[in-house]
């Protein structure tokens, strides 16, 4: 089968195309014929690093999401699946490849008028959006101020805070980008890139800080008392770095929640899937590269010119 493989740390140059075995569904496991596989920032730092969640290391074939269907499962594995749309994470290996091999146990089956590279768009970055959203609490009313909203995980923020009731103010780097967050909902919109933004936006309650460094440090300058900011991600190579004291001293709780376990991800999966059935939550799928392109794809991510979500195509 066709694969893509991470043939050594570095820059996106090491990432090969090339041929590989195909997978057998082993016990407990189904094989997938993957359509679209997810691509993370995450991803793209451990390329660079090998620091992160994953504990592969090269040569291997990365990628920990994909959407396909179930062609076999293995010993003990639900029959039922065989035919099924499914998405889900790999383990941290095996998503750049035209076949995977997961745990059953783990798939969730896309929603019926869901098509797959929605639902693979909003695997890994929905979750992330929702258990963001339900960690720091109710937001109704409240002034949301979302970094990096033109991101994967940001334009999914900027539509569950605003269905939940918040005033939603997005930053995004560039005209181009905020309009397109202006188009998914949100009440105002601010370039970061730009030295008095922080003066644009005005008094937060919550911080939702994608980007980490210089502009996180401004985002939480502009929370109010009682305030909240929680940081998932470092798209400038740092984070925000905000200590505890400081925080005290302006009244404001750095967020912080815990490891979901499977189950719970499964959950909220799940759940934003259904809402895109329903119409209520939609990824915007940026940019899109066939499999043998997952080097440009990397790229692009990490020069900051992508808009929402980054898929690679495989069938």
């Amino acid at each position: 089968m066709r694969a893509v493989w991470l043939t050594a740390f570095g820059g996106p140059e090491v990432l090969v195309a090339g041929e590989a075995p195909d997978p057998e569904a082993g016990p407990g496991q189904a094989l997938v014929e993957v359509a679209y596989a997810n691509i993370t920032f995450v991803e793209t730092q451990y390329r660079r690093t090998g620091q992160g969640p994953f504990s592969v290391r090269p040569p291997v074939i990365p990628g920990n999401g994909v959407g396909g269907v179930v062609t076999r499962v293995g010993p003990g594995a639900d029959p039922g699946l065989v035919g099924r749309r499914v998405v889900t994470a790999t383990g941290g290996q095996g998503g750049y490849a035209e076949r995977a091999a997961v745990d059953a146990a783990g798939v969730v089956v896309v929603p019926d008028g869901v098509p797959l590279d929605t639902a693979v768009a909003l695997m890994a970055d929905g979750r992330t959006a929702l258990l963001n959203l339900r960690t720091v609490g109710a937001v109704a009313g409240q002034r949301v101020l979302v970094l990096a909203a033109a991101g994967g995980v940001g334009t999914l923020l900027v539509q569950l805070a605003k269905a939940a009731g918040a005033v939603v103010v997005g930053a995004a780097g560039g005209r181009d980008k905020g309009e397109v967050v202006r188009d998914l909902g949100a009440d105002e919109v601010v370039d970061y890139r730009t030295a008095d933004w922080p003066a644009k936006v005005g008094p937060v309650d919550v911080v939702f800080d994608g980007v980490g460094g210089d502009t996180a440090r401004a985002a939480f300058d502009l929370i109010t008392p009682g305030g909240r900011m929680l940081s998932y991600g470092l798209a400038s190579g740092e984070w925000a770095g905000i200590g505890p004291e400081r925080a005290a001293e302006r009244e404001v709780t750095l967020v912080q929640g815990s490891r979901p376990t499977p189950d719970r991800l499964r959950e909220l999966v799940s759940t934003v899937l259904h809402q895109a059935a329903e119409g209520a939550l939609r990824p915007v799928i940026g940019q899109r590269f066939p499999l043998a392109k997952a080097s440009d794809a990397h790229a692009a991510i990490e020069s900051r010119a992508t808009v929402g979500k980054t898929l690679l195509e495989v069938r």
